[in-house]
């Protein structure tokens, strides 16, 4: 009986069994690796050294985007929150934390140690539907710094970032200013919070418009929170659909587990590959889980912990698709074991791990979007092209065994008729 065959890793030698694991766990273990103990600053934007990039008349540093909701309303009188609880408890804000600018020893040493307001950096809080209204954008020029001939037309004053303000809103977009005084090198952003009171996608841009000030660099940290935790906007449902998904997997991995041992004596060994898919799924889908909710606690992505669940996660996908894969090809139906092409199973599974695995890192460790379309193109069209080998392999495959099959329910038929005759 099939069922008492050894199974696919038997169709390939003991030699390329250890290959093969030997690839997939040293892949794994240099990805944890590189993430053990670190964080991914999230909703916590860290600034290390960070500076400005030309653009246009400007210099400019983006210093993070995330969705935010509105505040929440305060809380009845009669509910009184713990003391640690108070200044967060429903709201929606981005705070600037020991933000700092240092500009260059020799563009200090220009000025004169008794004036004030020696050079200017502009922190630009805008909403994206209100970006339009940062700079000015004529026929055939754009310009982000107000210039002296905009200065006389009383659009601006001269050396800062040109707004355009909302009539609705005239506060919005946000404009935070800090200035350099005397020959000081270093100059500090006053402690401030923005309040959020509508929901949308904000962006912060840090902007200089003195070239003496290009090389200036920053350092320092923004906070980021919505009404209930850190997670951006974006993110927030995403933990309670894990949450869901892991209750999910948990009712499945039960009644999967009680029909298994009531036709225990019928298991065939592909009932255990489809054991162990259920089971990491729900792993994956517990440890997505727990990094959002700690993500939503803390502001911060412990790689670690990400680290992992990206791993299981290109682990189920990719002994999903190979399972598939071999059902397709008669495995445990028309065939007892899949002979001399097993090793190529087994190389498309581990080469989409591998992809999957680099992509989804990516994805949840840094920003793919911030990312030029060609690195963008190395890290996706691995995943897309493996993708549509196993489709047309399975495809493929399964077209021949319902072929054979095809071919055996004729062959019984004309053998029912033969006997009966006889």
């Amino acid at each position: 009986m099939w069922g008492r065959d050894k199974g696919i890793g038997y169709d390939l030698g003991r030699r390329g069994r250890n290959n093969v694991m030997k690839i997939i766990i040293t892949y794994t273990i240099i990805s944890i690796f590189l993430g053990k103990g670190g964080h991914v600053n999230a909703s916590i934007h860290e600034y290390m050294n960070d500076g400005f990039i030309p653009r246009f008349n400007s210099f400019f540093f983006h210093g993070g985007s995330e969705g935010l909701f509105a505040s929440k309303p305060p809380p009845p009188h009669h509910q009184h929150p713990s003391s640690d609880d108070k200044s967060l408890n429903g709201k929606s804000f981005i705070r600037f934390e020991s933000i700092t600018f240092r500009r260059p020893k020799e563009s200090a040493s220009k000025q004169n140690a008794m004036q004030q307001r020696t050079g200017l950096v502009e922190a630009i809080v805008v909403e994206v539907k209100d970006r339009d209204k940062i700079g000015k954008t004529a026929l055939h020029s754009s310009t982000i710094c107000c210039t002296p001939e905009l200065a006389k037309e009383g659009l601006c004053k001269v050396g800062e970032v040109i707004i355009r303000h909302d009539p609705d809103k005239p506060e919005w977009p946000k404009r935070i200013q800090t200035f350099f005084e005397g020959n000081d090198e270093e100059a500090k952003m006053v402690l401030g919070t923005i309040d959020i009171n509508a929901t949308g996608m904000y962006y912060l841009y840090f902007v200089i418009c003195d070239p003496q000030l290009q090389d200036t660099v920053l350092n320092g940290r923004t906070v980021w929170r919505n009404p209930d935790g850190y997670l951006p906007g974006k993110m927030a449902p995403l933990m309670t659909f894990f949450g869901l998904m892991s209750l999910a997997y948990l009712v499945l991995g039960l009644v999967w587990f009680i029909k298994f041992l009531k036709c225990w004596k019928d298991v065939i060994q592909l009932h255990y590959h489809i054991t162990a898919v259920i089971g990491l799924g729900m792993t994956e889908m517990a440890l997505w889980y727990f990094e959002y909710s700690n993500f939503n606690s803390t502001g911060k992505r412990p790689m670690g912990i990400t680290t992992w669940a990206v791993t299981f996660s290109a682990v189920k996908k990719s002994v999903a698709r190979v399972l598939i894969l071999v059902v397709s090809m008669g495995y445990g139906v028309v065939r007892p074991t899949l002979a001399g092409i097993t090793s190529k199973v087994l190389l498309l599974g581990v080469l989409f791990f591998m992809a999957t695995q680099a992509l989804e890192l990516v994805q949840h460790l840094g920003n793919i979007n911030d990312l030029n379309g060609k690195v963008q193109l190395f890290f996706v069209l691995p995943v897309v092209l493996l993708d549509a080998v196993f489709i047309f392999w399975i495809f493929s495959s399964l077209s021949k065994t319902l072929e054979k099959l095809q071919v055996q329910k004729n062959c019984c038929i004309f053998i029912v008729h033969f006997l009966a005759q006889q």
